[in-house]
C-alpha cells in the first residue's frame, strides 16, 4: 500500500511545481503560446523523465535487461499502454480543456479510474470486494466533485469536448491494464516498463505530435529559459511517482494501485498551501479527506486487519 500512497505524494509535487513552470512568461505570453503549453510542456515533462529514468537505470545497471524486456511480447504491450496513456490521453486531456474548460474536463477525466477497474475484471480477472468498491467509487465521486466550479462561457464546443474528454478517460485506463498485463511477464519488471513508457511517450510526442502542431521552434525557445529547469525538477518528482505508481499496479492490481494513485488530488491541498500558500476552502478539504479515506479504503485488505472478521459477534 505504500508504494501507492506515495505515488499520489509525489504526483502531487510533480502537479505543483509544474503549475508554476506553466504559469511562467513562456507559456502565457502569447496566444500561441497558451496554445503550444500543454503539448510542449508535456514532451519536456516525458523528456526528463526519460532521462532521470536512462541516470536510475544506468546506475542499477540495467540496460541490457530493459532492452531485453523491450524485444519480449509483453514489452510490445508496454509500448501500446504507453501511446494510449501519453500521445492518447494527454492529447484527449489537452483538447477536452480547449472545448470543454478545465472544470467539466477534470469531473469527466477522474473517471478513468472506474473504467479501468471495470476493464481489469473483463480482462485480468481482477475482483474488488463491494467494500473496497464502495470506497473506491466513493473517492472518484469525491474527485468529481472537488473538481467541480460553476462556469460561464468556457465551453466552446460540447461535443467534441465531451469526446475529447472521453478519450482520455479511454486512453488512461487502457493504458493501466494493458501495463499491468505486461508486467506479468518475469522478463518485465515496474521499472522496466517505465523506462519504455517514458522514452515511447516522449518520442512520440517528439516525432509526431510537436511537428503536427508546429510546436518544435517554441519548445527551442522554452528549453532555454528558467521555466524548463523547473520542469525537469517537476519531471523528477513525476518519475518517482510513476515508478512507485507501477510497483503498486504490479504488487496489488490495476484498480488498487489507481485508488492509491488518485490521492494526489487530495495531497496536493497540503502541498499547495505550503509551497505557494494557497488556502484551500472548505470543500476542498472536506473532498481531500473523503478521497484518501475512500482510497485505502479500497486498497486495504480488510479481513487482515481485523484477523478475517469484517465484524465482531456478539459476545466477542
Amino acid at each position: 500500500m505504500i508504494p501507492g500512497l506515495a505515488a499520489g505524494i509525489f504526483w502531487a509535487l510533480d502537479t505543483v511545481i509544474l503549475g508554476i513552470a506553466l504559469a511562467m512568461t513562456p507559456f502565457v505570453s502569447t496566444e500561441q503560446a497558451v496554445f503550444l503549453a500543454p503539448f510542449v510542456s508535456t514532451f519536456i515533462h516525458d523528456f526528463c523523465s526519460g532521462i532521470w529514468m536512462l541516470l536510475y537505470m544506468g546506475i542499477r545497471r540495467q540496460y541490457k535487461n530493459v532492452i531485453k524486456a523491450l524485444k519480449t511480447r509483453s514489452g510490445k504491450f508496454i509500448i501500446l499502454g504507453a501511446l494510449f496513456g501519453g500521445p492518447v490521453g494527454m492529447t484527449g486531456y489537452v483538447f477536452a480543456i480547449k472545448y470543454l474548460g478545465p472544470t467539466y474536463t477534470a469531473m469527466i477525466s477522474a473517471m478513468f479510474p472506474a473504467l479501468g477497474s471495470f476493464l481489469s475484471h473483463i480482462f485480468l480477472k481482477e475482483n474488488m470486494t463491494k467494500v473496497q468498491m464502495a470506497g473506491f467509487f466513493t473517492s472518484i465521486a469525491a474527485m468529481a466533485v472537488m473538481g467541480y466550479a460553476p462556469q460561464g462561457g468556457e465551453i466552446t464546443n460540447l461535443g467534441l469536448g465531451f469526446a475529447c474528454a472521453l478519450l482520455c478517460v479511454i486512453g488512461w485506463a487502457v493504458e493501466v491494464v494493458i501495463c499491468a498485463y505486461g508486467m506479468k511477464d518475469p522478463d518485465v519488471n515496474n521499472e522496466h516498463a517505465l523506462m519504455i513508457r517514458q522514452i515511447t511517450s516522449a518520442l512520440f510526442y517528439g516525432i509526431v505530435i510537436l511537428n503536427v502542431v508546429q510546436g518544435w521552434k517554441f519548445t527551442a525557445d522554452v528549453a532555454l529559459t528558467r521555466a524548463s529547469g523547473i520542469i525537469l525538477i517537476s519531471a523528477l518528482f513525476g518519475t518517482v511517482s510513476y515508478l512507485c505508481y507501477y510497483k503498486a499496479i504490479n504488487d496489488l492490481g490495476p484498480s488498487k494501485g489507481m485508488a492509491l494513485n488518485i490521492t494526489y488530488s487530495a495531497w496536493s491541498i497540503p502541498i499547495a498551501f505550503l509551497m505557494l500558500h494557497t488556502v484551500p476552502d472548505v470543500k476542498s478539504i472536506l473532498c481531500g479527506i473523503v478521497i484518501l479515506g475512500g482510497s485505502l479504503i479500497a486498497a486495504a485488505d480488510l479481513k487482515e486487519l481485523t484477523g478475517g472478521r469484517l465484524f465482531f459477534k456478539k459476545g466477542e
